[in-house]
């Protein structure tokens, strides 16, 4: 059983243009970003936001109240046992929160900016109240959100945020990262042990990653023939999926080590405990340059 389908909904499209940068977003289908581009290339991978029937294949998805995976679909907090429903096909874990299944509203819009708001009651997907916003902003040199994070439960809840950005896969794809660690997994992608990862510099051809990294710094740096991208984040750790055959690979900023909330010490692995009424925040920016 998935959570709520936001497919049977009209499509409902927004779009902002700055110069010559493109970004169409589907509010209702997860809050996520159908396409961004530059003239007619794309930047990241995209699709006709009128046709676009499911978030996985958008380009860019939220990821709240927590990223990556939650083991096995429980986890026990302040004492209790709570479950999640499937939400992913037949994989045994439950995947990338529950914002990108959820259809979120426009609060404000204008030229340039855009607000999108998410309000989760709790139910069987999570068992906590929540409110997130979306601050989307464009200029003619970049695209830039903003998360806002309140719970509006009675009680404290574990809280991770993230966003899921796919790239294409270009014929000089390079990716360019200084980082700490890295976290290796079983065979379900849960994390088991952390290594030594100075950091990327390759061809993303040449890779083969999906998994979780610590102690980024600066930009990641990604770059083929037709763009120069430069992606932050307020977010300190960093999903890296390289997968090699398929036409795009994902960089995802996000709050918490994957499954965090399953570890000795989750805090320590990045994820927040937020008192009722308390918020977090979080920022992506992606700076864009034709080469």
């Amino acid at each position: 059983m998935t959570g709520p389908s936001n497919l049977s909904l009209e499509p409902q499209p927004f779009e902002l243009h700055a110069g010559a940068l493109r970004l169409a977003l589907r509010p209702d289908l997860g809050g996520c970003i159908a396409g961004l581009w530059h003239r007619d290339t794309v930047v990241l991978r995209s699709a006709p936001p009128a046709t676009l029937g499911d978030s996985h294949a958008s380009a860019c998805f939220p990821l709240v109240p927590y990223s990556n995976r939650l083991g096995y679909r429980k986890f026990r907090w302040k004492g209790q046992d709570h479950t999640t429903r499937p939400n992913f096909g037949d994989n045994p874990h439950s995947l990338h929160g529950i914002g990108w299944q959820r259809p979120w509203e426009i609060v404000s819009s204008s030229a340039l900016e855009v607000v999108l708001r998410l309000r989760h009651g709790g139910d069987a997907d999570w068992p906590f109240a929540f409110e997130a916003s979306q601050y989307f902003t464009l200029t003619p040199q970049s695209m830039s959100v903003q998360m806002v994070f309140t719970n509006t439960a009675e009680v404290a809840q574990p809280v991770g945020l993230g966003w899921h950005p796919y790239f294409p896969k270009r014929a000089r794809s390079r990716l360019h990262i200084e980082l700490s660690d890295r976290w290796d997994a079983d065979a379900t992608q849960l994390p088991i042990r952390k290594v030594a990862q100075p950091g990327i510099d390759s061809d993303v051809s040449h890779l083969d990653f999906d998994n979780c990294f610590e102690g980024w710094k600066g930009p990641a740096r990604i770059r083929d023939e037709k763009f120069s991208l430069q992606l932050t984040s307020s977010l300190p750790y960093l999903v890296v999926y390289t997968p090699q055959e398929r036409d795009y690979f994902c960089v995802e900023p996000v709050s918490h080590v994957s499954n965090a909330i399953h570890m000795a010490d989750p805090a320590a692995h990045g994820l927040r405990t937020l008192a009722p009424g308390e918020t977090f925040e979080a920022a992506m920016k992606l700076d864009v340059a034709v080469v």
